[in-house]
């Protein structure tokens, strides 16, 4: 009888373990953006891998999605993925517009004055963000803009 209860003790602790284990390994992805106007990416996780394509553009934000040593697996917004050192990486907060003529609003609110309209694959730079807004710049203007229009380094 007691030694039934120990196997169902040590199965709920194996089961519960694996479960936790599955659960923290979804939260690894996280995002990063770049930090200079020309980043290498690698086809693998050293300097001895050839370059694969060369990003230019400062603070676009890329998934961060395995790491090796002193580099990270990224992918981007249109799922080109590669390896790059992470001196070239930066935690600035970035995002790019993925809705089609996203509103920008002077407050964090849909009735508050509209700004400007962002078009699809604009990059913004995050100021802050609270509940489902995000107040952000680009192209000289600032507003408040929904999140779920970013793809990107918001939180």
């Amino acid at each position: 009888m007691i030694n039934k209860k120990i196997i169902i003790l040590i199965l709920i602790f194996c089961f519960s373990f694996l479960l936790v284990n599955n659960t923290l390994g979804n939260e690894k992805d996280y995002f990063l953006t770049l930090k200079y106007n020309k980043v290498k990416v690698r086809q693998g996780p050293s300097f001895e891998y050839p370059v694969k394509f060369i990003y230019k553009k400062k603070y676009l934000p890329v998934k961060i999605i395995d790491s090796k040593d002193n580099f990270k697996k990224i992918i981007d917004l249109k799922n080109n993925d590669g390896w790059i050192h992470v001196s070239q990486l930066t935690k600035k907060k970035s995002a790019i517009n993925i809705s089609n003529l996203s509103i920008v609003f002077k407050k964090p609110n849909i009735y508050s004055q509209p700004l400007v309209r962002l078009e699809k694959g604009k990059m913004v730079i995050i100021k802050k963000c609270r509940d489902e807004w995000c107040k952000i710049t680009s192209g000289g203007y600032g507003g408040w803009i929904f999140k779920n229009s970013l793809w990107g380094k918001i939180k």
